[in-house]
């Protein structure tokens, strides 16, 4: 069933409203742009706290890592705007994409081949300022592609194998690419993605079968035959069985949780981050939060709540409006957002085996935060040029 007449609710489709629901098209900027400014602050903050210890044992500065993350969301900022003002949407689904899908393939496997391996992967681009990682911008590219993809072959994605067979060509080999370096989490939420926005395209269900037990299967053989992968799962199960070897990155985030409580031990008090939760200030962060705040993981996860639903409100309204391939871009951005928050969220109270996947607008580190400002950049977008392109009655979006 397509997305389209999941919410349609008579024969004709209905004319956006201005004034629907909490996250309503005026409002939904608003609580978009609000959202992304507290969760920026509570980043800051929060890097800054936790990332002290570590940058003193590094004889670095105490704020190094805070006016570096200072340093990602001016730059992340910077892209954002100068994307709002000078790309339109009819340039971005006009271009073509599979040219861009290149490029991004090409930067993929320059950075498998030839960049300097950081922990163990082999991920980020030196760009000077601060190592790119390419995958983030994979995440974005796959988006818009996929979303003019199903659009365009549209009837293929709804009575057969043929556009799901070409896209998961290029599935196949972003995912060779990613592996390869290794990048599971990233492949992951590509993967996810992709297929979410297959499913409202109205893909039949028997490919998600099908396609699903092969990613199960895949998804296994790639644990078993990797030792690291296999050493994370153990510790998953486990976390508490070798706290001071394989389980000591997870054990300590679960003790943070723990020694925050309900109303945490206050901002700067964590004793985590005095090495005990090894560069905390990167994925783990949500811990930090978690345990030094009065309801610090709730207030994050709300925060992030906001900015997911804005983008789904965002994605409705163009679905309303008769314009699929915003609609669907929308709609991607938004399982981005959803799948990274869970697993990140997930991965810090050891629901899941750790992956290296930040928090949207919260962890520290640039590549994230650069490509989640330009999705917001999208997204502003597209709720600016979705009712200008109605009043025009362009079908083309």
């Amino acid at each position: 069933m397509a997305l389209s007449s999941l919410f349609r609710s008579s024969s004709q489709p209905k004319q956006a409203s201005g004034s629907d629901g909490i996250l309503s098209m005026p409002s939904a900027r608003a609580i978009l742009l609000s959202s992304v400014g507290c969760m920026l602050v509570l980043s800051l903050l929060m890097v800054a706290s936790a990332s002290i210890p570590f940058a003193l044992s590094r004889g670095m500065t105490e704020l190094h890592f805070f006016k570096n993350q200072l340093l990602y969301m001016m730059i992340g900022l910077t892209v954002a705007t100068v994307s709002y003002y000078s790309v339109s949407l009819r340039t971005l689904y006009k271009t073509e994409t599979q040219f861009i899908l290149l490029g991004i393939t090409g930067m993929l496997l320059v950075a498998t081949l030839f960049s300097t391996p950081i922990n163990g992967s082999k991920r980020w681009l030196n760009l000077g300022v601060f190592n790119f990682q390419v995958a983030e911008l994979a995440k974005l590219v796959m988006i818009v592609f996929v979303s003019d993809f199903v659009v365009r072959r549209s009837f293929e994605v709804r009575n057969g194998l043929d556009g799901f067979l070409r896209i998961m060509l290029v599935v196949a080999l972003i995912t060779m690419l990613l592996l390869s370096q290794p990048d599971f989490g990233s492949f992951v939420v590509i993967l996810g993605t992709i297929f979410a926005i297959f499913y409202i395209a109205g893909a039949p269900y028997k490919h998600f079968l099908a396609l699903g037990a092969a990613a199960i299967g895949g998804a296994v053989l790639m644990v078993t035959t990797a030792q690291y992968r296999l050493v994370r799962v153990m510790s998953f199960m486990d976390p508490f069985d070798d706290v001071q070897d394989t389980d000591y990155q997870l054990a300590r985030s679960l003790i943070a949780f723990g020694r925050g409580q309900f109303t945490g031990v206050g901002y700067g008090e964590s004793v985590q981050k005095l090495s005990h939760l090894p560069e905390a200030h990167t994925d783990f962060l949500l811990a930090l939060q978690g345990k030094s705040a009065l309801l610090g993981l709730p207030m994050v996860l709300v925060l992030e709540a906001l900015i997911i639903g804005s983008a789904m409100r965002i994605s409705y309204n163009a679905l309303k409006r008769r314009q699929m391939r915003m609609s669907y871009t929308a709609f991607g951005i938004g399982v981005v957002f959803i799948a990274q928050t869970i697993i990140n969220a997930a991965m810090n109270m050891g629901a899941i085996p750790t992956k290296g996947l930040t928090m949207p607008f919260f962890s520290y580190g640039g590549s994230s935060m650069l490509i989640s400002l330009v999705m917001v950049a999208l997204l502003l977008k597209i709720y600016k040029e979705s009712p200008e392109i109605e009043k025009s009655q362009c079908r083309y979006y």
